[in-house]
């Protein structure tokens, strides 16, 4: 098993309403996980965020939590419901009506990785499944909340910067249509998981740096945002896709010869995101008060 479900990397002191997570790049491949399935080391890491949460480390510095996942997602994925179990996967699940993300393999407890490639010959025990949200999901999500409200209670809002990373490809439909292919894509359910004046400071942030964002398409955020996004109440969930091809090779999963660069960048953009809390206390009131 997974070492710890989670890492925590907390500011000398918490200066920014923001809260940082990286659910996806857990990279703790155990042996007795590894052996269990039909995939090779490398092509089991295809579906991790890897290097996320390195791009963000620096958020610390700016007063800022940062929220790690130490369990791969191949082994849970702490970005959907602990309830969405597959039957085609979990011994003794029933089918209860149609969800996209279960049926294609990508539950809590996947089926599959990039490209729909099985993880495991065969089924695996609901007690198994049921271990792992115990061990990892339960204890990072009990985590995250308590890092929001204390967010709340500090600063009277919460801003939580869902980090993730995406294939090259994932954006090929936009890129035909576009002047510039996007490289981060903000998802914010269209605008039910924060305000616009919250939105519109993150998609700020990365195009001063000059990237090319779009908003939710194709992706609006998952399980996280909707859990988490309570905008009339001050909690505002925003996810962040990072176009991989940016900083790393894809096929080989390593950090490419921009990874640094791009990194730094990315610094510039977390200080910036972070100060919407140093804003909203100056102002001694919520940024986008209800």
């Amino acid at each position: 098993m997974p070492k710890v479900a989670y890492h925590l990397d907390l500011p000398d002191a918490p200066t920014s309403c923001a809260v940082f997570a990286s659910p996806h790049s857990g990279r703790d491949y155990p042996w007795s996980f590894l052996r269990g399935t039909i995939l090779d080391e490398q092509s089991i890491r295809s579906s991790e965020d890897a290097f996320v949460d390195r791009l963000f480390d620096c958020a610390p510095q700016f007063g800022a939590p940062l929220l790690r996942a130490g369990a791969p997602r191949a082994f849970i994925d702490l970005n959907r419901a602990p309830d969405e179990l597959d039957p085609a996967l979990i011994e003794g699940v029933r089918r209860t009506g149609h969800n996209p993300r279960v049926a294609s393999g990508l539950g809590v407890v996947p089926r599959v990785v990039s490209n729909g490639r099985a993880i495991y010959r065969g089924k695996l025990p609901l007690a198994e499944a049921e271990r792992r949200i115990s061990r990892y999901w339960h204890p990072y999500h009990t985590q995250l909340r308590a890092l929001l409200d204390r967010s709340l209670a500090q600063f009277g809002e919460a801003v939580l910067i869902d980090c993730h990373s995406m294939p090259h490809e994932a954006v090929d439909g936009i890129a035909r249509n576009s002047a510039r292919r996007p490289e981060i894509v903000i998802g914010d359910r269209f605008g039910a998981s924060a305000t616009p004046e919250i939105v519109e400071c993150i998609e700020s942030a990365f195009a001063a740096a000059g990237l090319t964002v779009v908003r939710n398409t194709p992706f609006a955020g998952a399980y996280v945002t909707q859990a988490y996004g309570r905008p009339s109440r001050g909690q505002h969930a925003v996810q962040v896709e990072i176009d991989r091809s940016i900083y790393m090779d894809e096929t080989q999963i390593r950090p490419n010869a921009n990874f640094q660069a791009f990194r730094r960048i990315l610094r510039g953009v977390v200080a910036e995101i972070s100060a919407i809390g140093h804003r909203d206390r100056d102002r001694e009131q919520p940024l986008a008060a209800e």
